[in-house]
């Protein structure tokens, strides 16, 4: 599961990856790749390898959640024709139910998290070489806090679908608590969730770091 010359990689995910990326996909010009992680990543890895040729396509879509996700993953991963693939998707299926409790039906479920990643996994990685899974997070300390405790418990069936079918795995979730060893949540992200470009540039550098690159 390498990077390799020409590779098309596309990221998907929720506001975290869309970042105002273009529209109807992520890609070309005039700040296409959005103003993210997806966009650092792209620019650390053209700046490393440029001899790789890489393409990288955003297909981050704000406010969604798996559900949404894997409603339109066959127009934008598969029919994208991908040779990897990045999801990051996770932190709208637990938010919803912290920030609109009563509207049970913006709610995903860890179970229905769970199946749902391992239908999309299952799904895609015949038809790519290498995928590559984030855990959703939240900039917080206290991990006893009622929506860090779920947001850990998310990333934790991240981890358990990574390890169940082999692809990579990133953990975001521990890329931000080294971070706030030094740093409070607000000086990352004002809703501990939306973060900076000192955020961003964490993420990608998380990205760059799992991403081996072939020789």
């Amino acid at each position: 599961m390498t990077l390799q010359q020409g590779d098309k990689v596309v990221i998907i995910g929720d506001s975290i990856t869309d970042c105002e990326r273009a529209r109807p996909v992520g890609e070309g010009l005039f700040g296409a790749l959005g103003k993210g992680y997806v966009s650092v990543f792209d620019a650390l890895l053209q700046t490393e390898h440029p001899e790789l040729g890489i393409r990288v396509v955003n297909m981050g879509l704000s406010g969604n959640t798996v559900m949404d996700v894997e409603a339109r993953w066959n127009t934008d991963v598969i029919q994208q024709h991908p040779d990897g693939v990045i999801l990051c998707i996770g932190i709208n299926d637990v938010w919803r139910q912290f920030d609109m409790p009563h509207v049970e039906e913006s709610h995903v479920y860890a179970d229905t998290y769970e199946a749902a990643l391992d239908r999309l996994v299952k799904r895609t990685k015949p038809q790519v070489r290498w995928m590559a899974l984030m855990t959703p997070y939240y900039i917080e300390p206290n991990q006893e806090d009622e929506m860090r405790r779920m947001m850990d418990e998310y990333g934790g069936i991240v981890r358990r679908t990574a390890e169940k079918h082999g692809t990579l795995f990133v953990d975001t979730q521990a890329v931000f608590d080294r971070l706030l060893l030094n740093m409070y949540p607000a000086a990352l992200a004002w809703d501990r969730v939306h973060p900076n470009m000192i955020g961003h540039m964490a993420i990608a550098k998380s990205l760059i770091n799992a991403l081996p690159v072939s020789s």
